[in-house]
């Protein structure tokens, strides 16, 4: 596979030789990943060939294969050919690989028709304004390939609960750094302590769930810091979330850590799982247990989501 040639495809890249390189994407058949337990979501420039090699030993549960930001105009027809390389060169994995392109008025149309057909778990579109720009993006992604959203501007914002138009819609992205530029506020109020950040994450995480989508806590940008991640972590975990962008892997690892659900947690959504099931055999859907109190309908189900997260 050309990933197993780092060599051959950056003297391709310096030397301008964009024919070739696109020459060497082509297309297989992949088994694509439906799962949305992932925990992480980490973003990998894929204008950088030395990380795409290393898409099979990340720890990331979800690879977001960017073409956006940090990816310099000019070397941006030379990261779609290498995301598409990277797609073909990884045709089954446990990673769910999505391709986040350009807004769509900003190349990201032209990004699709040429990804199409190498068949990415997802697409991501950014800067998202109104369920016609979503209309638009699940007519131009093929019908096989999951429609994931940016929510970074403020009229994605406010209107947040009517963007899930359809089913192929799966997980919504908060881009935390962008809604709060074209809000007008500061950064200096991303403090796990302040109460328009807890308002902005319950509305994003209660909108998102009960529109059937999962919802993604924003990126944490100051990777070295992990001190910081923890609080963030801590607290989105309190609130019921299940997964946060990342840019590094010992954010991954620690994302991993904080969001699983711990042995005790898991034992227990079994044993619940398992006595609700042979008392609802036996008629019974409503009963007293001598450890885990009452049981009923609703305990099941939140026991089935616990084990459906894991």
């Amino acid at each position: 596979m050309p990933l197993t040639n780092p060599e051959k495809l950056n003297s391709l890249i310096s030397s301008g030789d964009l024919d070739a390189l696109r020459l060497l994407a082509v297309p297989v058949r992949r088994f694509p990943n439906r799962s949305l337990g992932f925990r992480s979501a980490m973003m990998l420039s894929t204008q950088n060939v030395k990380h795409l090699a290393k898409i099979p030993s990340l720890s990331a549960e979800c690879v977001m294969l960017n073409l956006e930001d940090g990816v310099a105009a000019e070397q941006k027809p030379y990261a779609l050919a290498l995301c598409a390389i990277a797609l073909s060169s990884n045709p089954k994995s446990d990673k769910k690989l999505i391709v986040r392109v350009n807004p769509l008025d900003e190349g990201g149309i032209e990004e699709i028709a040429y990804l199409n057909p190498f068949m990415p778990d997802g697409i991501r579109i950014p800067k998202i304004r109104s369920a016609e720009d979503v209309r638009l993006a699940l007519s131009l992604i093929d019908e096989e390939i999951e429609v994931h959203l940016s929510i970074e501007t403020k009229e994605a914002w406010l209107s947040l609960g009517e963007l899930a138009i359809s089913p192929r819609i799966r997980a919504f992205y908060l881009g935390v750094l962008d809604l709060f530029a074209d809000l007008g506020l500061s950064q200096s109020l991303l403090h796990p302590d302040n109460p328009s950040a807890h308002y902005m994450l319950a509305h994003f995480l209660m909108t998102s769930r009960a529109c059937g989508i999962k919802p993604v806590s924003f990126v944490y940008q100051d990777h070295k810091n992990l001190d910081c991640l923890r609080n963030w972590l801590e607290l989105e975990k309190m609130m019921g979330f299940d997964a946060k962008g990342c840019i590094a892997p010992a954010q991954a690892d620690l994302i991993h850590e904080i969001l699983g659900h711990s042995h005790a947690e898991l034992s227990r959504a079994r044993e619940i799982v398992a006595l609700f099931e042979e008392r609802a055999a036996q008629g019974v859907t409503g009963f007293d247990h001598e450890r885990y109190g009452f049981i009923d309908e609703p305990i099941y189900k939140g026991a089935l989501a616990v084990l459906n997260n894991r």
